[in-house]
């Protein structure tokens, strides 16, 4: 117990603490210093708060899903290949898994920025880059979530794949199922606990990314997690309990999710045991 003391220490100054006080801080007037519930009335009557929820969804929503669907054909793909490449294709998309944030974005702008490297060889070869594609963007902006969230996908997926025994696609075939008919039947079946439990996963975490949208775009997309960071340091007119308003709404969207997607991989674990 004693050897836990400094966890729970630093577990108390880093997140709890600072958890109260911006619970606090969101109850708090910016006028009178007392309590209130204009902040939440605020944030949620203005629409241009609400855009940034509805815009960090879509966002999240959209790289889940597509990266879900790559996800799944890329493990199902590994599942084929010999071990030793399975094991070294594991620690190469561990690695791009945790590679976000401002590095993930510099290197986006080195490679597809307006001077990038494959824009400017593209140009100079006189084939356009993707039509109207511009890395800061909505477009720019989904690829890049793509890179880390299509790893995470994998990460989640490949070891339900792996669980799945080839005799039962055997036995499947033996009684005159078609490969549909298996995975419909079969396959999906085992593995669609883990597919929610990760798209959950593959949510909160586009919801979560700061770093690598505002080294991207900075403030010229409205997304939820820019908006705190805006109004808790603005340059020009700070708002710190609104921004501490957001974040407590923020917080416990995530913490559902979160809450949600353990339901989900326990349920995993039961059904994989």
């Amino acid at each position: 117990m004693l050897l836990l003391v400094p966890f729970f220490l630093m577990t108390v100054m880093f997140l709890v603490i600072p958890l109260a006080i911006m619970v606090k801080s969101s109850f708090t007037s910016e006028t009178t210093g007392g309590f209130t519930f204009a902040n939440y009335f605020e944030v949620l009557t203005n629409s241009f708060y609400s855009q940034s929820f509805l815009n960090s969804g879509l966002i999240s929503g959209f790289s889940a899903i597509a990266g879900l669907i790559l996800a799944i054909i890329v493990s199902y793909a590994m599942t084929n290949l010999p071990d030793k490449l399975q094991d070294k294709l594991t620690v190469y998309i561990n690695l791009a898994a945790n590679f976000a944030g401002v590095p993930l974005a510099f290197a986006f702008i080195i490679l597809l920025g307006n001077s990038g490297v494959f824009t400017l060889f593209l140009e100079r070869a006189n084939l356009p880059l993707f039509g109207e594609f511009k890395l800061y963007s909505w477009q720019g902006l989904a690829i890049t979530y793509l890179y880390f969230q299509i790893p995470l996908g994998i990460l989640f997926i490949y070891p339900s794949l792996k669980k799945i025994k080839k005799e039962w696609k055997e036995a499947a075939y033996m009684l005159g199922a078609s490969s549909v008919t298996y995975w419909r039947k079969v396959g999906l079946p085992n593995i669609m606990p883990s597919i929610a439990g990760t798209f959950i996963i593959m949510f909160a975490n586009g919801m979560g990314t700061y770093e690598t949208a505002y080294a991207l775009t900075g403030s010229n997309i409205n997304l939820v997690t820019i908006r705190i960071a805006a109004l808790v340091s603005g340059d020009i007119y700070a708002r710190p309990v609104i921004g501490s308003t957001l974040a407590v709404l923020f917080a416990a969207i995530m913490m559902a999710i979160l809450a949600l997607s353990q339901m989900l991989l326990k349920k995993v674990r039961r059904d994989l045991a």
